[in-house]
């Protein structure tokens, strides 16, 4: 990465919400992510590779907002595994709590992403794991997309008139 994204990256994670366009979204998607990586304690750049990868996808290889994806993940992962006051637990309860104020943000869990990050693992043990963590998340995708429907409907509508 450039110096010049670094600086940015440092200056942009202390005033995130103010100058990243959709910040919530892209936080939103960095934490399921890192709830996935944080799963596997042997976790390595490989994870951070392939977030960059969906992130491309999925942000159509604006390469700034791919950086900020996966630095992002980067350091919930890093938080998650130094202790500092956020835990798997603490990751997924966060999760549901902004479901439930942002229900559309259940369309931004894709499975089939989070699938391939459980490839990276050796141990059967962490692979059962990812795998019942991603169970969980598809669970609570599926009622949220199905129970807060109108209201999903109803942001999306008022996105698009905003915008």
């Amino acid at each position: 990465m450039r110096l010049s994204f670094r600086i940015k990256h440092h200056f942009f994670s202390a005033f995130r919400e103010l100058f990243v366009h959709h910040h919530g979204s892209l936080e939103f998607r960095a934490k399921i992510f890192a709830l996935i990586i944080s799963a596997n304690e042997d976790s390595t750049v490989e994870s951070y590779i392939i977030v960059k990868e969906i992130g491309n996808t999925i942000y159509n290889n604006d390469e700034e907002r791919v950086n900020l994806l996966m630095l992002s993940t980067k350091e919930l992962v890093r938080k998650v595994k130094d202790n500092n006051g956020l835990d798997i637990d603490i990751l997924v309860t966060n999760i549901q709590k902004e479901l439930k104020i942002i229900p559309r943000y259940a369309k931004k869990i894709d499975i089939e992403a989070l699938e391939t990050l459980t490839k990276l693992s050796h141990n059967e043990d962490t692979i059962a794991y990812q795998k019942s963590i991603i169970n969980f998340l598809q669970l609570l995708k599926d009622e949220t997309l199905h129970t807060k429907k109108g209201q999903i409907d109803n942001d999306e509508k008022e996105l698009v008139s905003k915008y």
